[in-house]
């Protein structure tokens, strides 16, 4: 929220009451009260209830992942209908876009379904099937499906934009009509972007997991980042947030803002269509050229070297590579064809020295017991500083995938420099580790944080706490091994029983105890014994 911005209860109450008031099209909760679950109302509070000193609303695009099967065609329809026939704007424009037009085409049938289910809207809406158009008469506003097809189309005075599967889309030419100029004559334009989780063989890394290691790495306004498999750039993304917050003259100083602008954000991926994502994020964000690539991190023709000061990942794993595909600089550190290693050699070999890291790594990066996972883990505890290593729980990234993983920071030094190394138990994110993923109170990342950084006072821990110490000697003599499993003590209560002698007396007092009862039962029922 902006220093002037404030939050209007009232704006925020009507909005959720709105959608509220509109009802499920499908399923098991057909024809039943549409009732927000805690994220979706947070966003929608969040985006109409923030306001300028003006009145307008603050936000004008938001841009939303949802997993498969969440209700994002839901979602999406009520915020359509909320800006057509709730917002109170006169002749409102509204677009549901997409990359075809049976893909626009989902979200309106839902908010048609919806009006229909609606006594108060279905008798002031009309609907026009056959031209995919929904038309408040009130105010005379409409919401209308357009596709990718209609990018040459000019004219539009668009009060809102619902993006359906912005992922998808061919190109940018729909987007960049829809949303450069068309809203100039609106006062509260928005632009509703909203895509599916979890696509094209990839999970996203969870915002908290992310904003949690950009908080350990504390990024400075002169540091290069770089993720070398940046998908939606979430990591890049987060990282400039955390500047914004935490340096009041980043963009009074000019050298500062054009680094920030221009040459601090660098992100690499193989998928063109997450590099769309990818950059349009991070300009919806403020950076004005991010140095998004299409570009294969791990080939030869990524020649980056000692460049970087601070990594940000969450490289794929479980993918095999050949040997011909591969740097051959990164095989020299781990020769294999496993890109969770391979990424590993890639950070240390384009950090500079003094570079920091923070990767996610799946669990068998840190106990594989193959040359090449031990090659790569001696290499960063005997040539590197190894920091840490924070054990997550494995429903972290469901609902995509229920892999166990950690956290690995490390500072390039080419010298060493790991005596210690601190591990963290990490067994709550805040989320229920489930597939629902829904907020509970547990929650170790504040611990973790505040912990990282204050090592000075974790030296003296005990291996049955969260968070303890182990030395580079004892790591050596277990082969580089980094799971914490290896380490942590685990304190069982002593629970004494009685001898068995006693619990066969006990047992035969009580089988007698029976034969007794059901002795006077059945004198009771006059039946013969």
């Amino acid at each position: 929220m902006a220093k002037d911005s404030i939050y209007d209860q009232d704006a925020a109450d009507y909005a959720v009451n709105f959608i509220e008031c509109l009802s499920h099209t499908k399923g098991k909760w057909s024809g039943k009260p549409f009732e927000l679950i805690d994220w979706q109302e947070q966003i929608i509070r969040d985006l109409f209830g923030t306001l300028k000193p003006n009145g307008y609303r603050q936000f004008n695009t938001a841009y939303i992942e949802i997993p498969k099967k969440m209700g994002k065609s839901e979602l999406a329809a009520a915020v359509a209908l909320l800006l057509t026939c709730g917002d109170g704007e006169e002749r409102a424009e509204v677009y549901g876009c997409a990359a075809d037009r049976q893909q626009a085409s989902i979200v309106f049938e839902v908010a048609a379904d919806m009006v229909r289910m609606s006594p108060a809207l279905s008798k002031r809406v009309k609907i026009l099937s056959a031209t995919k158009r929904i038309v408040f008469q009130p105010t005379n506003s409409f919401y209308q499906v357009l596709s990718a097809e209609a990018y040459s189309k000019h004219g539009f005075n668009i009060h809102g934009v619902v993006f359906d599967e912005l992922h998808t889309q061919p190109n940018r030419k729909l987007f960049d009509v829809m949303t450069k100029g068309s809203g100039d004559a609106r006062t509260q334009p928005l632009y509703f972007l909203i895509t599916t989780a979890g696509t094209n063989g990839q999970f996203r890394t969870p915002r908290h997991i992310i904003k949690m290691m950009v908080e350990l790495m504390q990024p400075t306004p002169t540091d290069i980042i770089v993720d070398p498999a940046a998908g939606s750039a979430g990591f890049l993304v987060e990282a400039g947030e955390y500047l914004k917050r935490n340096n009041e003259d980043l963009f009074a100083i000019k050298e500062l803002k054009d680094h920030y602008n221009n040459d601090m954000f660098f992100g690499n991926d193989m998928d063109r269509t997450m590099l769309r994502i990818g950059a349009m994020n991070m300009m919806l964000h403020g950076v004005e050229k991010p140095n998004i690539e299409y570009r294969d991190s791990l080939s030869e023709k990524n020649i980056d070297d000692e460049k970087y000061t601070l990594v940000l990942a969450n490289p794929p794993f479980k993918g095999s590579l050949d040997h011909e595909s591969v740097a051959a600089d990164l095989l020299k550190i781990t020769k294999t064809k496993k890109t969770e290693l391979l990424f590993l050699a890639l950070f240390l070999r384009t950090l500079k020295k003094g570079g920091r890291c923070a990767s996610i790594v799946p669990d068998g990066v840190l106990f594989g017991s193959s040359n090449a996972h031990k090659s790569i883990r001696k290499e960063i505890v005997e040539n590197h500083h190894l920091h840490g290593i924070i054990s997550m729980p494995s429903g972290v990234f469901k609902p995509y995938a229920g892999v166990s993983t950690a956290i690995m920071i490390f500072t390039k030094t080419g010298a060493g420099g790991t005596d210690n190394v601190w591990f963290y138990d990490m067994h709550a994110d805040g989320l229920s580790l489930d597939d629902k993923r829904q907020p509970v109170d547990s929650n170790d990342i504040p611990d973790i944080i505040s912990r990282y950084h204050n090592l000075e006072n974790e030296k003296n821990r005990k291996r049955t706490e969260k968070s303890f110490y182990v030395t580079k000697k004892e790591i050596k003599d277990n082969g580089y091994d980094l799971s914490i499993n290896k380490y942590k003590e685990v304190e069982y209560d002593r629970v004494e029983y009685e001898k068995p002698s006693v619990i066969m007396n006990r047992i035969d007092e009580i089988d007698s105890e029976i034969d007794n009862l059901k002795a006077e039962l059945k004198t009771l029922l006059n039946l013969d014994l």
